[in-house]
């Protein structure tokens, strides 16, 4: 790979320009929303087959949440057991000494000061590799907001917007620790030297060269990783977002478990909604023109920064810069959004099944639950169980 932060692309380049030397560990930190569940399913899945070309993805998992979030003290998310740095310690020794070795965590991109340099020390600065993939911010930020609302969040999406980009210095924003890109490089680089660290762009277009580059970093052959096609981790549409979102709100208002909120929502209702294809004509999640202009305005300087960072880049930094609000660009986001009966019915479903997995009185907790907060008297008629483990 060429030096001093040239780009290469990803597709266009030669194996030798972005492969990492032998005994390398190549750390990807994500951020969130960078094609990083593509990255780690693919990973995961194709283990054996990687170990043949000395390549290990090491851990029991996809990802290792639950010690990535206690070394950088951010989490745990909403229902997880209690922050350990024990499941940090017991992750890193796991990790092979010798051959090719990833380790992928977007959580990662929450690390700073002291967590980067406990990172660094514990798997080795003498082999580590950081990658950063990213994406442009106005494709990440509507993302970002369902995923807090699929961790817990209550907050519309019109006043995250404007809480969000009131400023964008990461010491006064979780969302910009981790995604003022130019900054999260600095704080590997700083560490690693500029040299050891490198920026992918991730092409939407072009899902595949994704996964071809993380295969030229490692020397394994084209074609070793490949997607899970219900590893995609979609997006949420916004009625989808919207049901969720009072889902929430009751949780929170009636003091509920979070291990429950974590099996009957995340795990039960999140998941029923993506485990089918969304209707197309179904309303997202926009920004809106001055949304847009205000990104446009921040994502010029990070490529700018990133481009004096001497980082190594895979692809075209210029795609990172938000393009200027288009004819079709919203004034201003809708303050609300109907939920039809059948995305209602799915996320119902989602959670009797969960509930069916642990026993009846969990069944009848659900049932109850959903037909207090879903909208609409669709879910108040379908949700009145019958027989053993009835609600009254």
């Amino acid at each position: 790979m060429t030096e001093g932060g040239a780009e290469v692309g990803a597709r266009g380049a030669e194996p030798s320009d972005v492969l990492l030397p032998d005994g390398a560990l190549l750390l990807h930190v994500g951020p969130h929303k960078t094609g990083t569940t593509a990255v780690q399913s693919a990973f995961f899945v194709a283990r054996d087959a990687l170990a043949a070309h000395d390549v290990s993805y090491p851990g029991r998992s996809r990802t290792p949440i639950q010690a990535v979030t206690a070394l950088t003290g951010y989490g745990p998310m909403t229902g997880e057991p209690p922050l350990d740095i024990r499941d940090w310690e017991r992750f890193v020794t796991g990790v092979p000494g010798s051959g090719r070795v990833v380790v992928s965590s977007e959580f990662f991109a929450d690390a700073e000061g002291e967590a980067v340099d406990r990172v660094v020390g514990d798997l080795g600065a003498d082999r580590l590799h950081v990658v950063v993939t990213l994406r442009r911010l106005d494709k990440i930020i509507p993302s970002q907001w369902q995923q807090y609302v699929q961790n817990g969040a209550v907050t519309p999406f019109r006043r995250w917007l404007r809480r969000t980009l009131a400023t964008v210095e990461p010491e006064d924003s979780g969302f910009w620790r981790r995604h003022r890109h130019d900054v999260l490089v600095r704080r590997w680089s700083d560490v690693l030297g500029p040299d050891r660290v490198r920026v992918v762009v991730v092409d939407d277009a072009d899902r595949s060269a994704l996964l071809r580059t993380f295969e030229a970093m490692v020397g394994a052959p084209d074609g070793v990783l490949q997607p899970e096609p219900d590893r995609q981790n979609r997006s949420l549409t916004l009625p989808e977002v919207e049901l969720v979102r009072a889902l929430n709100a009751e949780f929170r208002e009636r003091g509920w478990d979070p291990a429950d909120y974590r099996r009957f929502v995340r795990l039960g209702v999140s998941r029923a909604l993506k485990a089918v294809e969304p209707d197309p004509s179904a309303p997202r999640a926009r920004l809106p023109r001055w949304a847009v202009e205000r990104l446009r305005a921040t994502s010029a300087e990070v490529v700018a920064a990133l481009r004096t960072s001497g980082v190594g880049v895979v692809g075209d930094l210029d795609a990172l810069v938000v393009p200027a609000p288009g004819p079709d660009t919203p004034h201003k986001i809708p303050k609300s959004v109907p939920v039809p009966p059948d995305v209602a019915a799915r996320a119902l479903a989602g959670a009797i099944e969960v509930a069916q997995q642990d026993d009846q009185a969990a069944l009848a907790r659900a049932a109850r639950s959903l037909a207090r907060t879903a909208p609409g008297t669709f879910v108040t008629r379908f949700v009145r169980p019958h027989g053993r483990g009835a609600g009254h």
